[in-house]
This record gives C-alpha cells, sequence and structure tokens, in this order.
C-alpha cells in the first residue's frame, strides 16, 4: 500500500511507519467495503487526519461470487493459503466455467466522515491445478485474462505488479486525492487536495495534512478493471 501511494503521490506525502501498538482489525463485515471500513476508521486518527485501507477478494462465478469476502478463510478460520486453494480446486472439480476475479475495494475516510471510495478488478480463470512458486494466497490457480495464460504465481513481481486489482484501486484513491479523476472513474468530487503527510501501514494509513484542520465533500469513485500500468 505504502509502495504504491508514494508512487503516485510522490513528495506530495511523507509515508511513516504503522503506529506501533495498533492492533489487527476484525474482519467482521459481510462485504469487502465494510472490512475496508472498518480498518479505516479502528485507527486511532489525530485531529486533521484521515486513514486509507482496503480489502480484497476472490470472486468466482460458478460459486455466485464465492469465496469473496472469506477468501483468506474459505476453508475455515486460520485456514493457510494451500487449504484455501485446495478447497478452490475441490469445489470446481468437473466445472468447465472458471471464469473468476480478484477485487479490491479501497476507502479513503477523511476528516468529519467523507469517504473516497474506489474498486479495482483483474479478471481472469482458475486453473486446474496449482502452478508458479511466487505470489501469495490464491496466486497459484488465477491466470488474468490480460496476460498470457500464465498464474499470477508464475509471474515476475513486476509483470504482476503492472495488473494488479490492489494497485488500480489504490492508484484511483491517490488520483482522487490529487483532484484527477483515473482513466475510466466517474466520482461526484473533483476539489484538489492539499500536501499532506501520509503515515502508512499495512491494514490503514494516516493522511495528516499540513494545515491544522481540513475537509472535503463527501466522494465515492468505482472503477472496474482500470487500465494503470502499475500496481
Amino acid at each position: 500500500m505504502a509502495v504504491i501511494l508514494r508512487e503516485d503521490l510522490g513528495d506530495r506525502v511523507e509515508l511513516v511507519d504503522r503506529p506501533a501498538g495498533a492492533a489487527a482489525v476484525e474482519e467482521t463485515g459481510t462485504t469487502l467495503e465494510e472490512n475496508a471500513r472498518l480498518k479505516a476508521v479502528a485507527l486511532d486518527l489525530s485531529p486533521g487526519e484521515a486513514a486509507v485501507a482496503e480489502d480484497t477478494g476472490l470472486e468466482v462465478l460458478a460459486l455466485s461470487g464465492a469465496p469473496g469476502v472469506r477468501s483468506a478463510r474459505f476453508s475455515g478460520e486460520n485456514a493457510t493459503y494451500a487449504e484455501n486453494v485446495s478447497k478452490l480446486l475441490s469445489v470446481l472439480e468437473g466445472e468447465s466455467d472458471r471464469r473468476a476475479r480478484f477485487r479490491t475495494v479501497a476507502i479513503c475516510r477523511l476528516p468529519g466522515g467523507a469517504e473516497i471510495l474506489c474498486e479495482g478488478v483483474v479478471e481472469g480463470e482458475i486453473v486446474r491445478a496449482p502452478r508458479g512458486g511466487s505470489g501469495f494466497g490464491y496466486d497459484p490457480v488465477f491466470a488474468p485474462a490480460e496476460g498470457d495464460g500464465r498464474t499470477f504465481a508464475e509471474m515476475s513481481p513486476a509483470e504482476k505488479h503492472d495488473l494488479s486489482h490492489r494497485g488500480r484501486a489504490l492508484r484511483l484513491v491517490a488520483a482522487r486525492l490529487r483532484g484527477q479523476a483515473g482513466p475510466t472513474a466517474t466520482s461526484r468530487w473533483s476539489t484538489p487536495v492539499p500536501s499532506r503527510t501520509v503515515r502508512a501501514m499495512r491494514n490503514g494509513t494516516h493522511f495528516a495534512p499540513e494545515a491544522p484542520r481540513w475537509r472535503l465533500p463527501g466522494s465515492r469513485c468505482r472503477c472496474s478493471g482500470c487500465s494503470f500500468s502499475a500496481r
């Protein structure tokens, strides 16, 4: 998350470590949006700060969108990546329609409660057996449609970086923070954001503006498969 925001916001922001003692957020939401919001709201922010957080799921068409919000827990609480992959392949055994997508929902929660809500998607399919040794999660069984038939786990980090669903969502957040619409974005907010300090961490990112307090109108922007060229 921090790398993506740094790439897109450059010297407009300062990225610092996750606050010491920040507890992991229990993902009790029933949607990716709810979980992303839980992570953003859970951060103990100082006045004038904002938070960015995201949640990601794998959605398989033949499974009516499952595992979705339960992707990390598909085969049970505290499941390993291998256990989740094994269950996915098991429930899809004999299924000819293996279309799937990775979807990330990212939220920037601004002072006063206004939000920027962005989505990034990568379409693809579930292959019949794990391939490749890179990546994590469902990467060994997901082959993106924009690729050359290889799974994410068979790609180099740079190649996967170019197609990242998480990157697409976070880059759209960064674009909105710069006051610039993304390639396929729709938004009801176009007010530029002033320079700010950013505190970044895996389960949320602080934005501490240079001014003592600031507030922006509410925003919701959505993007499905934006054609960004980097993660």
